[in-house]
């Protein structure tokens, strides 16, 4: 009898290294948390993927499960084609070939994404883009639709998915809404810029906000809490937020013309305090462009694995018409 097969997923992140063994129904079979240490240096970093990755593969054999692909994610700048993490500010790494890395060391097939992105892929076809059309990994109910994924955390990421597809640009450098000036000469972003979303509408940009406007500091939960209670200080704070929210996702309904907006990221947790007053700041703004569908995303932080899974579905899927072909 042949074991039945499984994915070994991974979603890198700043501070920690989600990771998963995923069917191919995507039901998600087991998790694991792992601190990332970045301060150890980049090098370090991928000797824990590999570690971390080995170990799902192990534990897969020990459950009767055969591991066919991986997929591993992470922040930055990822060229995907070439299996490249670029650029990743968060982790270290710096033009790491980590897919070749990683299959020469499981000796399986790899799929290497960006953290947003495959967040975006997983929320369109399985999450918050779904209309109940289509089979468990939502090829079918994508088919012409169009979906924007924007996650709200300590910074802002944005991906484009078109007929279930992730874009990620010439460069992969795509969805980098966060860095989209909205206030230009305002507050000064990390990236350098000034004015950018990013530095006005995340969840630590708000945070910030309230600080200096009350001299108390709180995080941006306590602050959405407190404007929705009625104070005025937070209120101001979560206005300029919100505002600042509804002038970018306006351009990017100008660029990107989604018919659906999916919310996540831990600003997204404001739910309709978030999602009600942003619905009316964009719908006063729109001149041409449709109104989207603006929703919060359903797939809480197993998001990136079920990313990663797809992704390495995707290349296996890829293999196999090729090799059919």
């Amino acid at each position: 009898m042949t074991a039945p097969g499984v994915i070994v997923a991974m979603d890198v992140g700043g501070t920690r290294i989600k990771c998963a063994l995923v069917d191919p129904s995507l039901r998600v079979l087991h998790t694991e948390r792992h601190p990332t240490r970045a301060d150890r240096g980049p090098e370090a970093v991928v000797l824990s993927i590999l570690e971390i990755l080995n170990g799902l593969v192990g534990k897969a054999g020990a459950e009767g499960w055969r591991p066919e692909a991986a997929g591993v994610v992470v922040p930055g700048v990822v060229d995907e084609v070439a299996g490249v993490a670029v650029w990743s500010s968060n982790v270290g790494l710096r033009d790491v070939p980590l897919r070749d890395r990683v299959a020469a060391h499981l000796g399986l097939p790899v799929a290497l994404g960006h953290d947003v992105r495959a967040g975006g892929l997983a929320e369109a076809r399985l999450g918050g883009g779904q209309d109940g059309r289509g089979d468990a990994k939502g090829r079918e109910s994508q088919r012409g639709r169009h979906v924007l994924f924007v996650a709200i955390g300590t910074g802002i990421a944005a991906a484009s998915v078109v007929e279930g597809r992730t874009y990620a640009g010439a460069h992969g450098a795509a969805g980098e809404l966060g860095h989209v000036v909205v206030r230009p000469g305002g507050p000064r972003c990390r990236c350098g810029g000034q004015g950018c979303l990013e530095s006005i509408a995340s969840a630590s940009a708000l945070a910030r906000r309230y600080a200096e406007l009350a001299g108390t500091t709180l995080t941006a939960a306590e602050v959405v809490a407190l404007a929705t209670a009625g104070d005025p200080v937070a209120g101001q704070a979560w206005q300029e937020a919100i505002d600042a929210l509804a002038d970018g996702l306006l351009i990017a309904q100008s660029l990107f013309d989604p018919d659906t907006v999916i919310l996540g990221g831990g600003l997204a947790g404001a739910g309709e305090a978030l999602l009600g007053p942003l619905r009316t700041a964009l719908r006063a703004r729109l001149i041409f462009q449709r109104e989207p569908r603006l929703v919060r995303a359903t797939l809480g932080d197993e998001a990136g694995c079920l990313g990663a899974a797809l992704l390495a579905l995707d290349t296996l899927a890829s293999r196999q018409e090729a090799t059919c072909g």
